[in-house]
C-alpha cells in the first residue's frame, strides 16, 4: 500500500513540475523579445500595454487618487469571467500540445534506440583536420518531417553527440547515435579516416555513481561571446589548412588533451558537444515561432561592418554631390566580414557544450585548480578578440548574489547543501540522456548557438603526430578482415 501511495504522489509531483515547466516556457515566450523581427510588433504591442498598467497603477497610489477598489476588482474579475470562453481554451489547448508532444517524442526517441561508438585512434595519422570538417559535412542530417508526423507521431530530428572523456588521465574519444545512423556514421568516419577504429561501447556516463558528500561533482555550459555570425578562432585561422610538416603543425586540441592527459587517479572529466543540423523550425516542427535566419543575421552583421546599404551594397554615407562615401576598414574589420562571410558558405549546427568534472574523496583537493584549468585549456585556443569565443554559462552552482541572500539570514550552507546537488543530478541526467534538443530537458538552462562544420571540426578532430600526450592511448594498427579471395 505504501508502494502505491509513493507512486501516485510521484506522479502527481511529476505532473506538477511539467505544468511549471510549460509555465516558464509561456512566459519565456511572452516577455522574452522574439529573434524574429516579424513578431516583435505584438511582443511590443503587449509588453506596451503591460507597461501602461503598470504606470497608472504607480501614478494612482503615489497620488494617494481614491479609487473604488473593490468595484475595480469586481468589474475586472467580471470581464475576465466574461472573456474566459476566449482566453482559458487557448490557454488549455497550449498546455495540451505541449504536454502531448513532450509524451510522443520521448515515446519516438525511446524506440530509436541509441548507441555509444567509441574512436580508438592508431599511432600514425597523417589526415588534416579539413578530413575532420569533410565528415561533419557528410552527416548534414535535416531529417523532414511532415506536420502529421511530427504531432501524432511524435518525429523528431536527429541528433548526434560528440564526446572527449578522461578517466585519470586516460583519454578517450566517443560519438552517440541513433542506431539507424550508425552505419552512416561508421562509413563516413572510415571515409575520411580509414585506419581508425570504431567499437560499440557500454555507456561510460551510467558507470559513475553521484552521492554527494562522498564524492564530488561540477558541471557547466559554454555559451558563445558574440553574435554567431561571429565564427571562433579555427584550425583555418592556424594555418592548419595548408601543407605543413607534421612537426610545425599546432593543434588547438593539443594543450586540452594534455591537461586531459594529466587528471589524476579519483578525476573524471566529460565533455559533450550536442549537435544538430541548422534548419529553420517552425508550426511543421512543433514551433510556435519560427527559428532566427542565421544567413540574414550574418549579412547584417558584414553590412554593419562595412557601414553600407543591406540593399543596394553602397555606403549609407554620401558626399555633398551624393556619391557614396567607401568606408575605409581597418585590418581588424577586414578579418571579422572575411571570418563571417566564410562561415556563411559551410553547414551550419544547432550546437550546445557541457563540461562535466568529478572528483572522488582522494582527490577532493584538486577540485578548485583542475576546474579552473578545465575552463581555461577549452575555451582559450577558440576564443578570439576580434571573432568569437566560447564563455562560461549556467554552472551546477548558485549564483553568488544569491549566496549572498541567503548569508544575510543564515541560510547559505542550507541552500547549498539542497540546491547544488540537485542541479549536479538533473546536469548528469541530462549529459546521460544526451537530452538537449528535445523532452525531457529541452534547452535546459540553455540556447543552442550556432558553430559551421569547420568550428566543430576544429574542437573535435582526429588528432595527428602532434599530440604526443602520454596517457593518449593510440593503437598499433587498424584491425581488418583478411582478404575474401585468400585460398583455403
Amino acid at each position: 500500500m505504501s508502494a502505491h501511495k509513493h507512486s501516485f504522489g510521484h506522479q502527481v509531483k511529476h505532473a506538477v513540475l511539467e505544468l511549471i515547466e510549460i509555465a516558464g516556457e509561456l512566459a519565456h515566450e511572452l516577455f522574452v523579445i522574439p529573434h524574429d523581427k516579424h513578431h516583435r510588433g505584438p511582443w511590443y504591442w503587449f509588453c506596451g500595454s503591460l507597461l501602461m498598467g503598470g504606470a497608472v497603477a504607480w501614478y494612482i497610489f503615489s497620488k494617494h487618487v481614491e479609487v473604488p477598489l473593490v468595484p475595480l476588482l469586481r468589474e475586472v474579475g467580471a470581464i475576465i469571467y466574461l472573456l474566459f470562453p476566449i482566453w482559458l481554451p487557448l490557454l488549455l489547448f497550449k498546455i495540451y500540445i505541449e504536454l502531448w508532444l513532450k509524451y510522443i517524442r520521448l515515446d519516438y526517441i525511446k524506440k530509436a534506440g541509441e548507441v555509444l561508438l567509441e574512436i580508438r585512434i592508431p599511432k600514425l595519422i597523417e589526415k588534416p583536420i579539413k578530413a575532420m570538417e569533410l565528415f561533419f559535412m557528410a552527416m548534414y542530417e535535416t531529417g523532414a518531417v511532415e506536420r502529421n508526423e511530427t504531432y501524432w507521431e511524435g518525429k523528431v530530428r536527429p541528433w548526434f553527440s560528440y564526446e572527449i572523456a578522461s578517466f585519470g588521465g586516460d583519454v578517450h574519444f566517443y560519438v552517440w547515435t541513433w542506431l539507424k545512423y550508425r552505419g552512416v556514421l561508421e562509413s563516413q568516419l572510415y571515409a575520411q579516416y580509414p585506419t581508425v577504429e570504431i567499437i560499440e561501447v557500454e555507456d561510460y556516463t551510467k558507470k559513475k555513481v553521484y552521492n554527494p558528500p562522498h564524492n564530488f561533482m561540477w558541471g557547466t555550459h559554454f555559451t558563445l561571446q558574440k553574435p554567431d555570425p561571429y565564427p571562433i578562432m579555427t584550425y583555418i585561422d592556424y594555418g592548419l589548412d595548408k601543407e605543413t610538416e607534421e612537426e610545425f603543425k599546432v593543434d588547438p586540441l593539443s594543450s586540452l588533451l594534455e591537461y586531459l592527459g594529466a587528471m589524476k587517479k579519483g578525476e573524471e572529466v566529460w565533455i559533450q558537444i550536442g549537435v544538430q543540423a541548422y534548419k529553420r523550425r517552425g508550426i511543421t516542427e512543433g514551433q510556435l515561432y519560427k527559428d532566427r535566419d542565421w544567413i540574414a543575421e550574418g549579412q547584417a552583421e558584414v553590412n554593419k561592418i562595412m557601414k553600407r546599404d543591406p540593399h543596394t551594397k553602397s555606403s549609407r554615407s554620401q558626399t555633398e554631390t551624393g556619391f557614396p562615401i567607401i568606408p575605409t576598414l581597418t585590418e581588424g574589420e577586414k578579418k571579422q566580414v572575411e571570418a563571417i562571410e566564410r562561415s556563411l558558405e559551410k553547414r551550419a549546427f544547432w550546437t550546445t557544450i557541457r563540461l562535466c568534472y568529478f572528483a572522488e574523496p582522494e582527490a577532493f583537493h584538486l577540485r578548485s585548480p583542475s576546474v579552473s584549468g578545465l575552463l581555461g585549456t577549452f575555451r582559450k585556443p577558440f576564443n578570439s578578440n576580434l571573432l568569437n569565443g566560447f564563455k562560461l554559462g549556467w554552472y551546477t552552482d548558485i549564483a553568488d548574489p544569491t549566496k549572498d541572500i541567503f548569508f544575510l539570514f543564515g541560510l547559505k550552507n542550507w541552500a547549498m547543501n539542497i540546491w547544488i546537488p540537485k542541479y549536479a543530478k538533473l546536469f548528469i541526467d541530462a549529459f546521460r540522456r544526451r537530452s538537449f534538443f528535445y523532452a525531457p530537458y529541452r534547452n535546459w538552462q540553455t540556447k543552442p548557438y550556432i558553430l559551421t562544420c569547420e568550428e566543430l571540426a576544429t574542437i573535435f578532430h582526429i588528432p595527428g603526430q602532434v599530440v604526443t600526450t602520454p596517457t593518449f592511448e593510440r593503437i598499433p594498427s587498424k584491425r581488418v578482415e583478411p582478404p575474401a579471395n585468400l585460398p583455403v
